[in-house]
């Protein structure tokens, strides 16, 4: 099999998910080819992704059909959602039992209501877990401080989590706490660490996104030059990501880590998410080639990931130079854009976004099974 940028990444230490799923792609054998072929080694889903599948074609017209009678939309939503994820999991078998349960991993998330209520959260985890009921499923759970008291917890009951919606550095450094503390319940209660996995998912081109509105503002209002826009523009999202991740290099070392990896825990890998260009301005590949590095996870889109299988360049760039992604954004809040404000609006906004996908997915589902009623009467 010839030998891609996809596979050098691999080689790089970086693990290649795919940030897509839908029932044409698990039926079609496209996914088992990917992970053949394109070093793919997992995969994560949210509602705007399942919102895209069900409203497009007539892949699930055939299961709503007979599972509709008695059920909610919700509970139909989660009765196809966790059959695609649970299919999904079994394509990445091989590969979870390959690395010893370090990767393989598909995600599935809870509702975005669950967000600020820590109890709802794992009540729900727990749910989603028995119902796909695989080793390598991972629950995704928002990085709020409710978020954050349900992942200790959920650490410490044995289950696989992706912390999802980070921005802020200060946002992952609660987040790697609750992950250290889940396993120290863990371990404290006699339990097995080794098979208890993690990522925290760091969003990063929508930092560029609304960093760079914030300059366009200025530039617009006179308050400083287009030239100095330019030189600033597209650059705080690798800056901020490679921050979290010395971050994520210090935390997961010493002797608090120590205790827990002698005991087989697993580092909390860093998840590069949000990392499609959104600016046709800026190179295709701009978040991956620029977070390159080991214990890291890129989940691409595939359009993405067909981008970089093309022309991506793979190089050690995750902890390039720390000291001038400081120094840019302190020239960044001396322009009075500061990137807490920021990074604190995006995870607002974030919630928002999966709520709505939410929301349009089950009215969606509600108008679906409504009209495959009609058309059933009618035949």
């Amino acid at each position: 099999m010839p030998q891609t940028p996809l596979h050098a990444l691999h080689a790089a230490g970086q693990s290649i998910w795919l940030d897509f799923i839908d029932r044409a792609l698990l039926a079609s054998g496209d996914l088992e080819r990917r992970i053949r072929d394109d070093a793919l080694t997992g995969m994560t889903s949210n509602p705007t992704i399942f919102e895209k599948a069900l409203a497009s074609g007539t892949a699930y017209d055939a299961q709503l059909r007979r599972a509709a009678e008695g059920r909610s939309a919700w509970e139909l939503f989660e009765l196809v959602e966790t059959d695609d994820v649970r299919a999904a999991c079994d394509a990445f078998t091989a590969v979870y039992r390959a690395s010893q349960g370090r990767d393989g991993f598909v995600s599935i998330e809870v509702s975005p209501g669950a967000a600020h209520d820590a109890a709802a959260t794992v009540a729900e985890a727990h749910r989603l877990w028995a119902a796909v009921d695989r080793p390598n499923v991972m629950i995704k759970v928002p990085g709020t401080p409710e978020g954050c008291v349900a992942l200790r917890q959920l650490i410490a009951d044995g289950l696989n989590v992706n912390v999802t919606l980070l921005f802020a550095v200060s946002a992952h450094a609660q987040v790697i706490d609750a992950y250290l503390g889940g396993l120290e319940d863990r371990a404290g209660a006699g339990g097995d660490l080794r098979h208890v996995a993690s990522v925290a998912s760091f969003f990063v081109s929508r930092v560029d996104g609304a960093i760079d509105a914030a300059l366009e503002e200025r530039v617009a209002a006179g308050t400083h030059t287009r030239a100095r826009a330019d030189a600033l523009a597209g650059r705080a999202a690798i800056a901020n990501a490679r921050l979290a991740y010395r971050l994520f290099r210090s935390r997961f070392s010493g002797p608090r880590w120590d205790a827990l990896a002698v005991r087989g825990a697993q580092v909390q890998r860093p998840l590069w998410a949000s990392t499609s260009t959104k600016n046709p301005a800026y190179r295709d590949v701009l978040y991956v080639e620029q977070l390159i590095g080991p214990d890291t996870v890129n989940t691409m889109p595939p359009a993405t990931l067909e981008a970089f299988r093309d022309h991506g360049i793979t190089a050690r760039t995750v902890d390039g130079d720390v000291a001038a992604d400081e120094a840019l954004l302190a020239e960044l809040a001396s322009l009075g854009i500061a990137l807490d404000a920021v990074t604190d609006r995006l995870l607002v906004d974030g919630l928002a976004s999966f709520q709505k996908s939410f929301d349009t997915l089950i009215a969606g589902l509600e108008q679906k099974t409504a009209s495959l009623a009609l058309g059933a009467g009618a035949r």
